[in-house]
């Protein structure tokens, strides 16, 4: 089922904006929108994004001290947390685990 988007404005009263996606991302964000298209998709993400106060959807009510098995991003600040690094698990109320770098706890 297509995703409805926040607006439906003319594409000629939008701004051109370029950005760079994975390849793989692209592909999947291409399957999940069907025929709706992936770019109005990503709008939808992003508007979604923008409504939400740009924060996690829940808090984190606690912290687990953990070790990445894999590369990972963290969930607060979206930087990077490479494999065999030192991490924490964020834990919501409703029981969602989410990686947190040592940095943007502390």
């Amino acid at each position: 089922m297509p995703i409805p988007t926040v607006s439906r404005i003319s594409t000629t009263d939008m701004e051109v904006t370029s950005i760079r996606l994975e390849r793989a991302l692209k592909e999947r964000l291409k399957a999940l929108a069907g025929e709706q298209g992936y770019q109005a998709l990503i709008r939808e993400i992003l508007w979604q994004y923008v409504r939400q106060g740009s924060r996690p959807a829940e808090a984190i009510c606690a912290r687990i001290e953990a070790t990445a098995t894999q590369d990972q991003t963290c969930a607060l600040t979206g930087k990077p947390i490479p494999a065999q690094s030192r991490m924490y698990l964020g834990v919501t109320a409703s029981g969602v685990l989410l990686p947190l770098s040592i940095a943007s706890v502390e």
